[in-house]
């Protein structure tokens, strides 16, 4: 087999350098300007022709394919990434934190992935299955560590990650919008008391930090304390209750 010129090959690599441009810049462009902005406008952020543009994408609808089908498959990495690095538990919520963050910073571009326009098509449909397989991995290994609550499914997270996605950017403060998405993931952990707990007021238990000898409550989970007649009044139902308080604290 006769190998291809020196020139041919340095001109694929120049349209391969050339495409990746365009991609990287357009996933730029619509996460911070909307997706009106046109082929021209992109060409010009890329540094590169218009022509260039349309050799490789003749169309916006196409470009905005590829734009959808590579933040997807930045996902399913970042869910490979997670699971070779940590524990299935720690793995999981690690993974769901860092796709909040993104999906938060590209609001117009995952606008389109929630919408109904007719997606996917081929190239996004090929993204969008391997990303259902990293987190249908993801969540099968989290809920055999015990990790996660036996009751939540994959299509549970993904509407948590959009959910959580506009938390976060709905709170001004940012540390503070973090942290509520951390209290709402929370939610998917398995429940640390085998009995189910009753609706609990938080108007009527005592959770100040400084809250005296009449508590009858974890003050984290709300389950009834047994007080003891002598010595300081117990806080917390365990030490596991304890440690996630901790955690809070340390995060807020």
């Amino acid at each position: 087999m006769t190998a291809a010129p020196a020139s041919a090959r340095a001109e694929r690599a120049d349209a391969r350098r050339n495409r990746e441009i365009v991609l990287r810049t357009a996933m730029r462009v619509f996460a911070e300007e909307g997706l009106e902005v046109s082929l021209g406008r992109i060409a010009q952020g890329a540094g590169v022709e218009a022509g260039t543009v349309y050799r490789h994408f003749p169309t916006k609808e196409i470009l905005l394919e590829a734009v959808l089908a590579e933040h997807v498959e930045g996902l399913v990495t970042t869910a490979g990434r997670w699971a070779a690095r940590a524990v299935p538990g720690d793995a999981l919520f690690g993974f769901l934190l860092e796709v909040i963050e993104k999906t938060a910073s590209r609001k117009h571009i995952c606008d389109v992935l929630t919408a109904d326009r007719g997606w996917p098509h081929a190239l996004l449909a090929a993204a969008g299955k391997r990303y259902g397989e990293a987190l249908d991995e993801l969540l099968r290994d989290a809920r055999q560590a015990g990790a996660v609550r036996a009751d939540v499914r994959a299509d549970d997270l993904a509407a948590l990650i959009v959910g959580g996605a506009a938390l976060r950017s709905a709170h001004r403060d940012r540390a503070r919008g973090a942290r509520l998405v951390r209290l709402l993931l929370d939610g998917l952990r398995t429940p640390a008391v085998t009995e189910t707990a009753a609706f609990r007021d938080s108007s009527s238990l005592q959770r100040h930090e400084t809250a005296g000898r009449d508590v009858r409550h974890c003050v984290e989970c709300g389950a009834r304390l047994r007080v003891r007649p002598t010595g300081r009044p117990p806080r917390y139902c365990g030490p596991t209750c304890r440690q996630r308080a901790r955690r809070r604290r340390v995060a807020g």
